[in-house]
């Protein structure tokens, strides 16, 4: 499995073996064995649900720590929208930002400007006709374009191809840091500042890209932490936001929604919600819309595993934020670019972890064998065989060597199981 996936990681020290980060698991990547957790990295979308559902504290989520600025001649920071929420009593971005520069970095990016390209490319793009099947799907949330491609092929062509804000703040901060200083690229170092794990990963694994754009991926809490330390010494900070309403307003479900303007969109968020949503959509039950945000996350990028407020909280901060901005200071035009720029430099691949064999007479003689064990099971989806469901245990005997004994039924005679079996 490559290491690039391992973006949640286990503490096995601190885990109980309780099953409640097996249970919450979305794409059934976790098994309980020798009474600890087991992630199946292959199937992870590093969503961060089993970090939040953890009451041990051990999952945990891997980034970049701040140190890693150290390398680099120049520094620059991608903050999100999202972090802008953290703080209280805050009527004033450029205090964040001044901040930013008070605790090592040499410039900043808004990742919000990024944003506010990326809803005018997606209006051009909707109005182009290019894409190949409505509705489109925003491709902005890396969890959910890793659950596509890992459990919802036939959607890959409603996949929205085009960069995400922060691919296009990365690209645009690294070229105007060399403008600025006559340094060469690699001597520049670009850092987002990361609210939940996928990004992580995608950033890292470069999606959507030939070669990652970033030079390390860092994490809200730690940041956070950091700023509030500064943020108090400074008196009269610079005007160095360069981002409007629409730009902001992608740190909460519907903003990024909102940015389509004329179009008919819509959003949804938390994965239960978004699951139930694939599948209406692949059932052809969603009609007469142009484009839909999804989120993994409850509130959208608020509710990420790495930050510190509640959702709802940072929520209502950054409409504050939002309240005197303008509506945007962003487009396609200053830059400079075409809009090529702004497409995706390559193609998602769906995952195969599903898949069963690569020989297709193997596969169903292994499908058959999963469905003959599955039909003797008790169909409780307990769990206290270290698996989410009865359908994964069965899988599990055929593929993985479990053995049948695990499950309760065939231990305890009330259940069919025991000596009266």
């Amino acid at each position: 499995m490559p290491f690039e996936k391992r973006f949640v990681t286990l503490d096995a020290d601190k885990c109980k073996g309780c099953i409640t980060c097996m249970k919450r698991c979305p794409t059934e990547a976790i098994r309980v064995r020798g009474g600890k957790a087991k992630i199946l990295y292959e199937r992870c979308i590093a969503c961060g649900e089993c970090i939040r559902a953890c009451s041990y504290h051990a999952k945990k989520a891997v980034y970049d720590k701040m140190e890693i600025i150290d390398g680099y001649k120049y520094k620059v920071a991608l903050p999100p929208p999202a972090l802008y929420g953290q703080f209280n009593n805050l009527n004033d971005i450029n205090y964040v930002l001044e901040g930013l520069l008070s605790i090592g970095f040499d410039d900043i990016y808004e990742t919000s400007r990024g944003a506010e390209l990326i809803s005018e490319a997606t209006r051009n793009f909707i109005a182009d006709g290019k894409a190949n099947r409505k509705p489109i799907i925003g491709t902005t949330c890396p969890a959910i374009v890793d659950l596509i491609l890992l459990k919802f092929h036939d959607l890959k062509d409603n996949m929205l191809t085009l960069l995400t804000p922060v691919d296009v703040a990365a690209k645009l901060a690294r070229e105007k840091a060399v403008a600025d200083t006559g340094l060469r690229p690699e001597e520049i170092g670009v850092f987002f500042i990361s609210s939940c794990p996928a990004k992580v990963y995608s950033l890292k694994s470069a999606f959507g890209v030939k070669a990652p754009l970033v030079d390390g991926v860092l994490s809200v809490n730690e940041i956070y932490f950091k700023l509030i330390n500064e943020m108090p010494k400074i008196q009269n900070p610079r005007e160095l936001s360069k981002a409007g309403v629409t730009g902001l307003s992608w740190a909460v479900s519907g903003g990024e929604a909102a940015g389509i303007f004329g179009n008919v969109s819509f959003a949804v968020d938390g994965l239960e919600n978004v699951i139930n949503i694939l599948k209406d959509i692949e059932d052809d039950k969603v009609h007469h819309t142009d484009y839909i945000e999804l989120n993994a996350c409850s509130g959208g990028c608020v509710g990420g595993v790495l930050n510190i407020e509640n959702p709802y909280i940072a929520k209502a901060k950054i409409g504050v934020l939002k309240k005197y901005a303008p509506v945007s200071k962003n487009n396609i035009e200053q830059t400079g670019k075409s809009r090529e720029f702004f497409c995706q430099e390559k193609d998602f691949e769906v995952s195969q972890a599903f898949k069963l064999d690569d020989d297709r007479v193997k596969a169903m003689t292994k499908l058959k064998q999963i469905g003959g064990i599955y039909r003797q099971l008790a169909h409780l989806d307990c769990g206290i065989c270290g698996a989410p469901s009865c359908k994964a245990f069965s899988e599990d005997v055929v593929l993985r060597g479990q053995s049948i004994e695990a499950c309760v039924k065939f231990r305890l005679p009330e259940l069919g199981g025991g000596k009266e079996r």
